[in-house]
C-alpha cells in the first residue's frame, strides 16, 4: 500500500495527528474506543459540505456488510459527548446502516488544531471542492489569525494557490453554488472572476458547456468594451491605446499575482503604467517580497 505523503510545513504534533486520522487502523486495536453513535456529533465547522450520494450509497452498503473498519477521530466537547474531527462520512454511513456504536480515537484538541486537521485531511483525500477549500482557508485567516503565507505552509500548497482560491469567495453566491455542485470547475470560476457579468456568463457555461479557454476569451472580449476591470479604472488618458497583447498580458499578470491588475500603454507603444491593487497588507508584503526576489 502506498504511504500517504506527509504535508510539508506541519509541526510534529499536527503531522502525527493527521497521519493518525488518515492511516488505516484496526478498529479493535488498543486505544480505540467504541462510542455510541448518539454521543457523537458532526463538526459544525466541517469544511466539507457536499456528500456525493453514489459514493455514500457504496460506503453505507460496505458498512452494513462489514461494519466500520477504520476508527474516526473525535474530540471530547462535554461529558460523554464527542465531536468529529475526521471521519464524518463513516459516521453518517454507520447511522444510515443502523449501527449503534462506532470505533473512534479520542484526542483533546482545541478549535484551531481540530479545524486544521479536518481541512488538511479533506484536501489530501481530494474530498473538497474549490469553494469548500476556499472557505476553510478564509476561516483559518479570519478566526485564527493565519496569514496567507503561514496558511500555505500548513496545508502544503503554494501561496498563489491559496490567494487564487480566496478570490473565488468574491464571486456571487450563485456561482459559488455552481462550483459546489460540480457544474463549474475552479478554472471556470477563476475566469468568471474577470468577467463584466459573471452570473450571465456562468449560465452560458452551464447551458453551452463552454471550456475554460472559451470563458477567458469571452471575458477578455467583454472587458475591451468597458472602461473598468476588476474594480480598477484604466490608469491611462486620451493618449493611451487599446492593444490586444496588452490585454492578454494584463490577464496573465492578474492570474499570476492573484490581484487585480490594470495595464495602460501609451500611444507610442514604448511607455505606460501598470497598476496593481492589493486587498490587505499581507498581500502587499507578499508582493514586495516577490518583486525583490530578482
Amino acid at each position: 500500500m502506498t504511504e500517504k505523503k506527509r504535508v510539508s510545513g506541519l509541526g510534529r504534533g499536527l503531522s502525527a495527528l493527521l497521519e493518525e486520522a488518515a492511516a488505516p487502523v484496526d478498529a479493535n486495536a488498543p486505544g480505540v474506543a467504541r462510542l455510541a453513535i448518539a454521543d457523537v456529533a458532526a463538526n459544525p465547522h466541517q469544511p466539507r459540505r457536499q456528500f456525493i450520494n453514489d459514493a455514500m450509497d457504496e460506503l453505507i452498503a460496505s458498512v452494513r456488510a462489514h461494519g466500520v473498519l477504520q476508527p474516526i477521530l473525535v474530540r471530547p466537547v462535554a461529558p460523554g459527548r464527542f465531536e468529529i474531527i475526521a471521519g464524518e462520512r463513516r459516521w453518517r454511513a454507520a447511522q444510515a446502516a443502523g449501527l449503534h456504536e462506532i470505533p473512534a480515537v479520542v484526542r483533546a484538541l482545541d478549535d484551531r488544531m481540530a479545524f486544521e486537521i479536518a481541512l488538511i485531511e479533506n484536501i489530501q483525500r481530494s474530498d473538497l471542492n474549490a469553494v469548500e477549500e476556499a472557505r476553510g482557508y478564509r476561516r483559518l485567516i479570519d478566526d485564527f489569525g493565519h496569514t496567507q503565507a503561514v496558511l500555505a505552509g500548513i496545508v502544503g500548497k503554494s501561496r498563489s494557490h491559496v490567494t487564487n482560491l480566496l478570490r473565488l469567495l468574491e464571486l456571487p453566491e450563485s456561482i459559488q453554488s455552481m462550483v459546489e455542485e460540480g457544474k463549474l470547475t475552479m478554472g471556470h470560476a477563476r475566469a468568471l472572476a474577470t468577467a463584466a457579468d459573471p452570473e450571465a456568463l456562468a449560465r452560458r457555461v452551464v447551458a453551452e458547456g463552454l471550456s475554460v479557454r472559451a470563458v477567458e476569451e469571452i471575458a477578455a472580449g467583454a472587458r475591451s468594451n468597458v472602461p473598468r476591470r476588476q474594480g480598477l479604472s484604466k490608469p491611462g488618458n486620451a493618449g493611451t491605446i487599446h492593444d490586444a497583447n496588452a490585454d492578454a498580458l494584463e490577464i496573465q499578470l492578474a492570474e499570476s499575482l492573484g490581484m487585480p491588475v490594470a495595464l495602460a500603454v501609451a500611444a507610442g507603444g514604448d511607455s505606460g503604467s501598470l497598476t496593481i491593487r492589493f486587498a490587505s497588507l499581507d498581500q502587499l508584503d507578499w508582493l514586495c517580497a516577490k518583486l525583490g526576489q530578482g
